[in-house]
């Protein structure tokens, strides 16, 4: 038997059921964070902490009264105590505006569902087989105030996603409505020249990734230059390596973009310096430190 959290009660997830007025299901007004569980903790849960208050604000969605990081993060443990996770895991949290009405909601308080599942490895690892890739053509991504977030919006992703799959390709790569390259359907996009990294700017719409930041901040830690720029096509064909990048995989190496093929060597470095921030931040949040 496994649980999931809603509405401040643990639910076996076999009754756990949706309204019909839901917002999230009939308007998708909400956001969601997708988190790793290593040694039966959520990983830099301050930096998606951090994220679903920025977003929040940014949807106008008012989170409930006594709702913190401590509460969170005491929910979390409860319901990865009672789903046995113990090692390795993976959590989505939705937040959703509890309300009825139409478009206009009557209210804007926030409520949420956690839900979590066990993972077979309990760091980061790399993929022995590298990624094929290429660019989604159908739909372009609007640049708005909104685009950073991880809304419940997601038929762009969805949609590239079948694609990818319709053209025996991993990940769909995402352009913004001025062509630039952004991310890819389940990911952020680094790409390495001559030792140093490239990835998209926040400025040309790409998600404010939570594991984008980390790689960024890891990078620059260990004297490894990073710029946040525009890529186009051009980019990708001329860099020697390409890695995407989420808050549950980790780091995942491209080997393909069209007819270019990539090496993987500063995804090896950058999963190796990952997984030993995963284990000091495991250690710095264990009780009694």
């Amino acid at each position: 038997m496994s649980y999931v959290f809603h509405k401040g009660e643990f639910l076996n997830d076999s009754e756990a059921v949706i309204a019909k007025d839901n917002r999230a299901f009939r308007f998708a007004d909400g956001f969601f964070e997708s988190m790793r569980i290593v040694n039966g903790q959520a990983l830099y849960l301050e930096n998606h902490f951090a994220r679903l208050m920025d977003t929040a604000a940014a949807l106008k969605i008012r989170p409930g009264e006594g709702f913190s990081i401590e509460s969170l993060r005491s929910e979390i443990n409860e319901l990865l105590k009672r789903n046995n996770i113990t090692h390795g895991g993976r959590m989505r949290i939705t937040f959703y505006r509890k309300s009825t009405g139409f478009y206009l909601p009557k209210q804007d308080e926030m409520t949420y569902f956690i839900e979590a599942e066990p993972l077979p490895d309990n760091e980061f690892v790399l993929n022995s087989t590298g990624r094929l890739v290429d660019i989604f053509q159908d739909f372009k991504k609007e640049v708005n105030k909104l685009s950073v977030f991880k809304t419940l919006n997601c038929q762009l992703y969805v949609q590239a996603a079948i694609h990818a799959r319709d053209k025996g390709l991993d990940e769909a790569l995402i352009q913004n409505n001025k062509l630039s390259i952004i991310e890819s359907n389940s990911s952020n996009l680094f790409i390495v020249s001559n030792g140093v990294l490239y990835t998209p700017t926040l400025d040309d719409g790409c998600l404010a990734g939570t594991m984008r930041m980390n790689i960024i901040n890891l990078a620059l830690e260990n004297k490894i230059k990073v710029y946040e720029c525009t890529l186009n096509p051009h980019n990708l064909l001329a860099a020697d390596e390409m890695f995407l990048t989420n808050a549950v995989r980790g780091i995942e190496w491209v080997v393909g973009y069209r007819t270019k093929r990539y090496f993987n060597d500063m995804s090896k470095k950058m999963i190796g310096l990952l997984n030993e921030s995963a284990r000091n931040y495991g250690a710095s949040s264990s009780p009694g430190n």
